[in-house]
C-alpha cells in the first residue's frame, strides 16, 4: 500500500469531519464512522497489493513458458496486471 495506515486514518478523519461541516452526513458516532471509513480506504488501496501478488503467483507459474519464448517479465507483469484490473473492476 502507498500510504500508511495512521495517514489512512487521517485522510478518514479528515473526509468526515468535512462532509459534518458541510452537513452532507449526521452522525452521533464519528468515531464508529471514521473507523469504518478508514477501514473501507484501507481495503480499497490494499486492492493494488493484492493484485500483484496474485500477478506474481501468476507468473511464477509460467516462468519457464516466458523463459522459452523470451517474454520480457516486467511486460508480462504489466499486461497480466491490467488484465487483473479490468477483471476486478478496479481503477489503479
Amino acid at each position: 500500500m502507498i500510504f500508511s495506515k495512521d495517514y489512512v486514518g487521517y485522510l478518514a478523519r479528515q473526509t468526515i469531519k468535512h462532509l459534518v461541516a458541510e452537513k452532507m452526513i449526521h452522525t452521533d458516532k464519528p468515531a464508529l464512522v471514521n473507523e469504518r471509513v478508514a477501514a473501507g480506504m484501507v481495503d480499497e488501496l490494499a486492492l493494488e497489493d493484492r493484485i500483484n501478488d496474485e500477478v506474481r503467483v501468476i507468473l511464477e507459474a509460467f516462468q519457464d513458458d516466458m523463459r522459452k519464448t523470451g517474454a520480457s517479465y516486467p511486460e508480462m507483469f504489466k499486461k497480466v496486471k491490467n488484465e487483473l484490473a479490468r477483471k476486478y473492476k478496479a481503477v489503479l
